[in-house]
């Protein structure tokens, strides 16, 4: 488990995010090959202590001594095994973000072993780069932050918001202002109810906001259709969702623009090509959900490489110790894009010496 101060503490419409945590799975081949994952515990603060002890006691003992090739068979055999404790349990999410983590691991181990890419391992690159959009933006000091990111080359950008009208509309007026005619994003992460998001939709459109994300307390995709219905606004959604059945009910919506899976939390890179596979053919488009560590970071560009249906990544623009400061030669953006690394498994090597100074834990199973 690493984790390191969120410079200054990071403002969320429900709770503010004081650490960045995440969960790091190393599986180890029998001729001593490693491949990384990683495993989403942003949420609560004790998240790191129930993940640990759900892979310890119910996902690694299935995993050991099976192939790293057979990564869909495992991921097949986990979720089937799993997902049913945890809707008994009432948590979905952290079964499927333990699986996470270990499916990225096996994508990774296989990749190393081959001396290939996991976009290259899925079926090919579709590309050499992929637009990116800078993300965490506000709700405080936005004027700097946007300035920030013109300086940087960003062509589009998300907002925080969901912490009143009067402090929503200052954050979007004070982006616009500096950023001029760039893509502008909103993200609510759930803070309203379906008639206060329908009430604020002439302000966001007054904005220029070309998506919203998570608008609607409790995600449901019926609110979503409504909210769309209502307003026209195009809507984000798809980072707490879990399992395909539940993907396929988002991607077949028609108040759905832009699906947002994020690989360490919905079940990694298995997961992810099969929400991709859904939005090809419905035309939907896939903007992965990302907000963690350097392991997430790179198994979303490896995505990216391969699925042409990817329309752009997200990078939040926030001092991040558990991203680039973890790896050798981080893939940083210019101009509004981002080069996607072509080497072996997740693409690019951890620097272990950075990663030993932020762990706080180790947990091994042999």
């Amino acid at each position: 488990m690493l984790r390191a101060e969120a410079g200054g503490g990071i403002a969320m419409s429900f709770a503010p995010l004081t650490h960045r945590t995440c969960v790091l799975v190393e599986l180890e081949s029998d001729d001593g090959v490693v491949g990384h994952g990683e495993s989403w515990v942003n949420y609560p603060a004790w998240a790191h202590e129930e993940r640990v002890a759900t892979l310890r006691d119910g996902v690694l003992p299935l995993v050991l001594g099976r192939h790293a090739s057979d990564v869909r068979g495992v991921q097949a055999e986990l979720a089937a095994t799993l997902d049913p404790l945890g809707r008994q349990w009432g948590a979905p999410g952290p079964i499927r973000q333990a699986l996470s983590g270990v499916d990225i691991a096996l994508w990774d181990l296989w990749g190393r072993t081959t001396g290939r890419s996991i976009a290259e391992l899925a079926g090919g690159r579709t590309r050499d780069e992929i637009a990116v959009y800078a993300s965490s933006l506000g709700p405080s000091d936005v004027t700097r932050q946007a300035a920030a990111c013109r300086d940087a080359g960003h062509r589009a950008v998300k907002v925080k918001v969901g912490f009143g009208r009067e402090n929503d509309e200052r954050a979007l007026l004070d982006a616009r202002n500096v950023l001029g005619d760039v893509a502008l994003y909103a993200d609510a992460n759930q803070a309203w109810s379906l008639d206060e998001a329908v009430g604020l939709a002439a302000m966001l459109r007054e904005h220029g906001i070309v998506w919203l994300e998570e608008p609607v307390r409790g995600d449901r995709v019926t609110d979503l259709e409504r909210l769309h219905q209502r307003t026209g606004m195009a809507i984000a959604t798809g980072e707490n969702v879990y399992g395909i059945d539940a993907f396929r009910t988002v991607v077949d919506s028609p108040g759905v623009a832009v699906v947002q899976p994020d690989l360490t939390k919905a079940g990694g890179v298995t997961e992810a090509l099969e929400v991709c596979a859904l939005a090809r053919r419905t035309g939907t488009v896939v903007n992965p959900h990302l907000y963690g560590g350097a392991v997430g970071y790179a198994a979303t560009l490896q995505l990216a490489a391969h699925a042409a249906v990817v329309g752009t990544v997200e990078y939040d623009i926030r001092d991040n110790p558990l991203r680039d400061p973890l790896l050798r030669d981080p893939p940083t953006p210019r101009d509004g894009a981002v080069a996607l690394p072509s080497g072996p498994g997740i693409g690019v090597d951890l620097d272990a010496d950075a990663a030993d100074g932020r762990t706080l834990s180790v947990m091994t199973v042999a």
